[in-house]
C-alpha cells in the first residue's frame, strides 16, 4: 500500500503546488525611425513634385481651393507638435500627422484621379518614405477614396499635386531638423 500511497502523492502534489511564474516578457526595442533617410527620401519627394509639369497649360494660371475635410488630407498644423523644441523631447504626434498624410497622398495617386496620369517615380518614392514611417507607427487599413467626375479629374490632379507639394515642404523641413547631429 506504500508504493500506491507515494505514487498517489506524487501524482497529485502538483496539483497543490501554485503553478509556476509566467516568464518575463523580455521588452523588445521599438523600431527607431532613420531620420536621415526619411530626409533623403522628403527631399527626393520634394524635389520630383516640383518637376511635374501641368499637362493643361489652362491650368497653370489657376490657384485652386477646395475645402473637403473627408476626401483631403489632415494639414501639419500648429498642434501637431512639429517644431523643433517639441520634436527633440517627443516625435510621436508629429510622426502620426505625417503618416496620416502620406497615407492619403498615397490613395490619391493610385485613385482615379490619375487614372490617366500615373506618376510611378513619385508613387516610388513615396512609397518608401511611407514603408520608414508606418516601421515605427503601424499600418493603419487605407482609406479608400469616392469615385471622380471624369471632367473633374484635370483639376483634382492639380490641386492634390500643389497640396502634396505644400505638405512635403513642411515634411521635410520636421525631417531636416530631426536627421541633423546634435
Amino acid at each position: 500500500m506504500a508504493p500506491l500511497h507515494h505514487l498517489c502523492l506524487c501524482l497529485c502534489l502538483p496539483l497543490l503546488l501554485p503553478p509556476p511564474a509566467a516568464p518575463v516578457p523580455v521588452p523588445v526595442p521599438a523600431p527607431r525611425t532613420d531620420w536621415a533617410a526619411c530626409r533623403n527620401f522628403s527631399r527626393d519627394l520634394l524635389q520630383l513634385v516640383a518637376t511635374i509639369k501641368e499637362p493643361h497649360r489652362v491650368l497653370e494660371e489657376i490657384h485652386l481651393s477646395m475645402e473637403d475635410p473627408k476626401n483631403w488630407p489632415p494639414r501639419i498644423g500648429c498642434s501637431d507638435a512639429c517644431d523643433p523644441s517639441t520634436l527633440d523631447t517627443n516625435n510621436t504626434r508629429c510622426l502620426q500627422r505625417i503618416l496620416q498624410g502620406l497615407q492619403h497622398y498615397r490613395v490619391l495617386l493610385g485613385s482615379d484621379i490619375f487614372t490617366n496620369r500615373r506618376l510611378p517615380t513619385l508613387e516610388s518614392t513615396l512609397d518608401q518614405l511611407l514603408g520608414l514611417v508606418q516601421q515605427e507607427h503601424g499600418r493603419p487599413p487605407r482609406p479608400t477614396m469616392a469615385p471622380s467626375e471624369a471632367w473633374a479629374r484635370a483639376l483634382l490632379q492639380r490641386l492634390a499635386l500643389q497640396r502634396l507639394q505644400s505638405f512635403t515642404t513642411i515634411m521635410s523641413r520636421v525631417f531636416s531638423h530631426s536627421a541633423s547631429p546634435r
